[in-house]
């Protein structure tokens, strides 16, 4: 209690407790947001489904490096990274990036 005391009565406590309390808040509405972005109707009977992953501005290199760790890179639209082979259980960890406007399935022949 008398760390708490201690950080609480310091202005320097509380600005550090403030942007910790911030980031926190962040990553929640981050990790709250993620699922509601993947839309679409996924195959039940795939454990492994090709996506767009659309974004609200064309996508860079350092977009597409990211979501290579999920699955392989097909290619590249005007505000779209389709993805192939990306697990579903993956499909919230690809759309939980700020910059991820939403997740859905790859049409064929794309």
């Amino acid at each position: 209690m008398k760390l708490v005391r201690t950080v609480l009565g310091d202005t320097r406590g509380r600005v550090v407790l403030s942007v910790v309390g911030a980031y926190v808040l962040w990553q929640l509405w981050l990790t709250v947001a993620a699922p509601a972005k993947v839309m679409g109707e996924f195959p039940a009977n795939r454990e492994r489904v090709n996506v767009l992953v659309t974004l609200p501005f064309a996508p860079e290199r350092y977009h597409v490096q990211a979501f290579q760790k999920y699955g392989r890179m097909a290619g590249t639209t005007d505000n779209g990274i389709e993805l192939r082979n990306v697990k579903k259980t993956d499909l919230t960890a690809v759309a939980r990036p700020y910059w991820v406007t939403k997740v859905e399935p790859l049409k064929e022949g794309s």
